[in-house]
C-alpha cells in the first residue's frame, strides 16, 4: 500500500465519518445538533485510501498493512439554525492486526455550547469495531466491519424510552481502484432500526494531493425512534494533502439536502491530520 495516497477524503472518515452524541439542554422546536441526533452524522464520509480508519458511515474497502497503526487528531463545526456544535478533539486510533483485519476506537469530545438547545461539553459517543477484508485485490476490495457503539446520553434521547445505550452494527464497504481514480460504496445498519448507504469517487490529482466527493443517506424505522421526519441526505467534499508517507492533512466540507432541522439539517466543516507509523523493514 502506498501511503502517500492517504488522502483527505479518507482521513475526513476518521474525523467527521464518526458522530458525536452529548446530553442536549431543553428548547422544544430547535435544530437538533448531530450529537442529539439518532442518524449518524455522515458529511465526512469520504473513503480511507489508506484504511486508517477505525469507522465510518461511507467507508471503502482498504485496509493498514500488518502491524501499521494510524492516529487522528481532528475537529468538525456544524452549523445549523441559529444553532451550532464544535467537536474537537475527536481522536481515532486504528491497528493493522493482520493483512485481512484491523481494529480501531474513535472517542470524539463534544465543547459546550453557550446556544440554548445547543450540546452540553463532554465524551461523545464511542465505536470499536474490527474491519475484516474479505477481498483484498488491487482493482476490487470488499470488507466487513462489525462495530460496538456506545450512545452518549444525547443520542438516546432521539431513541425511544428505554432504548439499550450499547448498539451493534455491520456496515459492509466495496471499492473499485485503478490506481488514479477510486469509486466506493458502503451499506448497511445499527441496531435497533438505523440505516444508512451511499457512495462516492476520489481522485489522485498529484503524489500528494487528492480529492473527492460523496453522497450518504441515513434513515431510521419509526418504531425505534421517536424522530417524525427520520431520514438525512448529504452531500460532501473533501481534500487531502499528504507531504510525506506518515503524515496526511485534510479538510472537509458538508452539506445537508432536503433534510430537516429535527435531523441534522446545515452546514459542516472539518479537518485535522493523520499520522502512520508502519514497522520497521526487516532489512538491514
Amino acid at each position: 500500500m502506498s501511503y502517500g495516497r492517504m488522502t483527505v477524503g479518507v482521513l475526513v472518515a476518521l474525523s467527521v465519518a464518526v458522530p458525536t452524541f452529548a446530553q442536549g439542554r431543553g428548547g422544544s422546536h430547535r435544530p437538533t445538533p448531530p450529537s442529539q441526533s439518532a442518524l449518524p452524522q455522515s458529511n465526512a464520509t469520504v473513503p480511507a485510501t489508506s484504511g486508517a480508519v477505525p469507522f465510518a458511515w461511507i467507508d471503502d474497502a482498504s485496509m493498514l498493512d500488518a502491524g501499521t497503526v494510524a492516529l487522528a487528531v481532528s475537529a468538525f463545526h456544524w452549523q445549523g439554525t441559529n444553532v451550532s456544535e464544535l467537536d474537537a478533539p475527536a481522536i481515532s486510533v486504528s491497528v493493522g492486526a493482520t493483512s485481512h483485519l484491523q481494529i480501531g476506537a474513535s472517542i470524539p469530545h463534544v465543547v459546550d455550547s453557550s446556544d440554548t438547545g445547543g450540546p452540553v461539553g463532554g465524551l461523545g459517543t464511542t465505536y470499536i469495531s474490527g474491519k475484516i477484508g474479505v477481498l483484498t485485490g488491487e482493482t476490487v476490495k470488499l470488507a466487513v466491519a462489525p462495530t460496538l457503539q456506545v450512545l452518549g446520553e444525547g443520542a438516546l434521547t432521539s431513541f425511544a424510552p428505554g432504548q439499550r445505550r450499547a448498539q451493534f452494527g455491520v456496515p459492509v464497504s466495496i471499492e473499485g481502484d485503478s490506481g488514479i481514480v477510486r469509486v466506493f460504496a458502503s451499506g448497511g445498519g445499527f441496531s435497533p432500526g438505523i440505516w444508512f448507504a451511499g457512495g462516492g469517487i476520489g481522485v489522485q490529482a498529484t503524489s500528494q494531493v487528492s480529492v473527492s466527493a460523496s453522497f450518504s443517506r441515513a434513515w431510521s424505522t419509526a418504531s425505534t425512534s421517536t424522530l417524525t421526519t427520520n431520514s438525512r441526505q448529504e452531500l460532501s467534499g473533501t481534500i487531502g494533502y499528504s507531504p510525506t508517507s506518515q503524515v496526511s492533512l485534510f479538510a472537509s466540507i458538508g452539506h445537508t439536502i432536503n433534510t430537516t432541522d429535527d435531523n441534522g439539517a446545515g452546514t459542516t466543516v472539518s479537518g485535522g491530520v493523520v499520522f502512520v507509523i508502519a514497522p520497521k523493514s526487516g532489512n538491514p
